[in-house]
């Protein structure tokens, strides 16, 4: 938001943002080798200020973005929107049947299923920026304008995702 020729601004990367997860890629014609990645997340809200003279209280942020961050830790990440992976949960287990004729099955307490088409870090990025806002509730809403989260799998290897409210 512009205030005086300018906008406000928070940023919050602790190092309690972070989640350590296995995933693959895969489409049409390719599928990568199961793996994972120590991922930091940054979350970033702009808006204008309250009456209490801050954009948005950073506590609520922390605690928010640390939840999301502790339900991904230590799972393996899978895509539901998948035009090549049939996602199946039979008996405490998840199925993961691949296009190229891979097979997994893997314990339902390991893995964390997610409305995304890929488990890339972009698609993160979206998931967790739309979860957050979410969770932010209609309080934060009325003076936020734009929140933005990054995903990195590894330092200097990021993506993002921002979303004008």
């Amino acid at each position: 938001m512009t205030e005086a020729g300018g906008r406000f601004a928070l940023h919050v990367a602790k190092e309690s943002f972070k989640f350590a997860a296995a995933h693959f890629i895969t489409y049409r014609g390719f599928r990568e080798a199961l793996h994972g990645h120590n991922y930091a997340v940054g979350v970033t809200v702009e808006g204008g200020l309250g009456s209490t003279g801050y954009v948005l209280d950073f506590g609520l942020v922390k605690q928010i973005a640390k939840r999301i961050c502790e339900e991904l830790d230590e799972r393996v990440l899978i895509p539901t929107r998948s035009e090549t992976l049939t996602v199946t949960e039979r008996a405490g287990a998840v199925e993961l049947d691949c296009e190229d004729g891979s097979r997994f099955v893997l314990p339902r307490a390991d893995v964390v299923l997610l409305p995304v088409a890929h488990s890339s870090a972009e698609e993160l990025a979206r998931y967790l920026c739309e979860r957050l806002t979410r969770e932010l509730g209609a309080s934060a809403a009325a003076t936020l304008t734009a929140v933005e989260i990054s995903v990195a799998e590894a330092p200097g290897q990021a993506a993002a995702y921002r979303m004008r409210l």
